[in-house]
């Protein structure tokens, strides 16, 4: 299920424009607006859910993101150097949209400072 209001699902349903990277029936993966870091796409269930939800009865969907995100990561030439896999619960650790959402970022050359999303 959707939610108009989410800019995330308004990108699922391609009423947003994203630079997409990768879709399938249950997940879109696109670049994220304002990078932290230089490979940061977003990771993202079409279905609407937050953090705060019960997310025991989305262990599949959990599951397949830890099967795209090394996909995406060899995808952006950043599997074998490294990359870092986030998950913000809540405004307070971050998160701007209350959309589960995963972070895959990387691609700094060995010795730059990292800032974090």
């Amino acid at each position: 299920m959707a939610d108009e209001d989410c800019v995330f699902c308004r990108i699922a349903m391609h009423q947003s424009p994203a630079q997409i990277e990768y879709e399938d029936e249950n997940f879109i993966v696109f670049h994220d607006i304002n990078p932290s870091a230089p490979i940061h796409l977003l990771i993202i269930p079409k279905t609407h859910f937050s953090w705060q939800d019960d997310l025991s009865h989305q262990s599949k969907i959990l599951g397949r993101i830890f099967q795209i995100a090394p996909k995406m990561a060899e995808k952006m030439e950043i599997k074998d150097t490294g990359y870092k896999l986030i998950m913000n619960c809540g405004r307070g650790a971050g998160q701007i949209i209350e959309h589960f959402n995963v972070h895959l970022i990387g691609g700094w050359q060995p010795g730059t400072v990292r800032k974090l999303p």
